[in-house]
């Protein structure tokens, strides 16, 4: 038995990297299928998914309805507005690069919802051999294969599976992030357009071009930065930079109003700040939802900013000082940095906040650096029980703004 367990482990090691991570990702996929089938069963009238919930309708439920409708119909030229006369949440909040992908896809099999499928879960696999590209110089192998089977099966792997942008954007940004620590840079000159056109998060990568820029030159010493380097940089930053602001100026032109992406963005905002919202301030949105969060669970309220800071300065330290997130190396301790404060700046935390977590996924490498077998096997199942929490409260219980995945 110990000679047929040990040939299968080297038989394991030996296959082609693309198929060890086919399986893995395999195995999550039916994982996460078997909790999504128990949550349709489990669904009731009171649920947004009816009695009668199945896959199909988690495929196309919440965001993804949004993005089905600007498939179909394209953005409005006149925002729609409230009862009160406030910007209504509308598509302009949506991205067009996954929409109109999958509506391609969906010409070939039959439906805009099999189209969503297909690409989600493509760029999923995809997603996850670009991720372990991306750790095993630094992690080695194992670690980023470890890594992966985090990725794929952690609490928000229902993503993989649902009419998302989510996993095309993990594969650009995993893509992206390759490009530069391997000085690709061409690369970006392709990636960075389509990952501003697919979600929110470009600008974070502007951010992290710039402290990118900024640490070749520090070390340019022992790690030579040649002249068409730094042009690169530069143009590539001012590229993501101008594609940050792109979608804001298309809303705005194609609506009449320059204001109109941001009072999109802000009508979902009003349902969690008492008394609406004025006009977008960056970094206030933290603020106002630390003592949003505080006074419901039954706390004064200015604990909520107090909690915020140590958050702040518990990120900071374990980006400096952890010597997991070290193994990493600078550039992907820069791009956690970036995004974090891109977050810090635009955000407001809420049900959505652990799936806009996900471009922090290369972290999950120093999650898997100790090599304690027995490390890695509770971090898989703690990542399991995380899996089914999520999904049980956004597809069994969704039925309000709270539960919004």
């Amino acid at each position: 038995m110990a000679h047929l367990a040990l040939s299968a482990a080297r038989r394991w090691a030996q296959a082609p990297i693309a198929l060890r991570i086919a399986v893995v990702y395999l195995a999550a996929r039916i994982t996460t299928t078997g909790l999504l089938l128990v949550a349709a069963s489990l669904s009731t009238s009171f649920s947004r998914f009816g009695a009668d919930a199945g896959l199909i309708d988690f495929v196309l439920g919440w965001d993804a309805q949004w993005y089905w409708l600007v498939a179909e119909s394209g953005y409005p030229t006149e925002l729609p507005l409230t009862d009160s006369g406030e910007v209504a949440e509308n598509a302009w909040a949506f991205m067009p690069v996954f929409a109109y992908a999958a509506k391609a896809l969906g010409f070939l099999l039959g439906s805009w919802g099999a189209g969503a499928l297909l690409l989600s879960l493509t760029a999923g696999y995809l997603a996850c051999l670009a991720l372990h590209r991306l750790l095993r110089d630094r992690v080695g192998a194992s670690a980023a294969t470890w890594a992966v089977v985090f990725f794929a099966a952690g609490p928000i792997a229902a993503m993989f599976q649902v009419g998302y942008a989510e996993t095309l954007f993990l594969l650009l940004l995993f893509l992206a992030l390759d490009a530069t620590t391997r000085r690709n840079y061409s690369w970006l000159y392709i990636l960075i357009p389509v990952m501003a056109f697919t979600r929110p998060g470009i600008l974070a990568f502007a951010l992290y071009l710039g402290l990118h820029g900024v640490l070749r030159w520090l070390r340019r010493k022992e790690d030579p930065l040649t002249g068409r380097e730094v042009a690169h940089i530069l143009a590539l930053g001012a590229l993501a930079t101008a594609a940050g602001f792109a979608w804001q100026l298309i809303a705005g032109i194609a609506t009449g109003d320059p204001g109109a992406y941001l009072a999109t963005e802000l009508a979902w905002r009003r349902h969690w700040i008492v008394g609406g919202v004025q006009g977008f301030v960056p970094f206030e949105g933290w603020v106002q939802a630390s003592q949003f969060w505080f006074a419901q669970w039954g706390m004064p309220q200015w604990w909520g900013p107090i909690a915020l800071v140590l958050l702040v300065i518990g990120a900071t330290a374990t980006l400096l000082y952890s010597p997991q997130v070290r193994a990493l190396g600078p550039d992907l301790r820069l791009w956690s940095a970036s995004y974090l404060l891109y977050l810090l700046a635009v955000f407001f935390p809420q049900s959505s906040t652990f799936r806009l977590l996900l471009p922090l996924s290369p972290l999950w490498g120093a999650v898997a650096v100790p090599r304690s077998r027995l490390w890695r096997i509770g971090i898989l199942a703690a990542c399991l029980v995380g899996q089914w929490f999520w999904i049980y409260h956004v597809y069994a219980l969704g039925s309000t703004f709270w539960q919004v995945p």
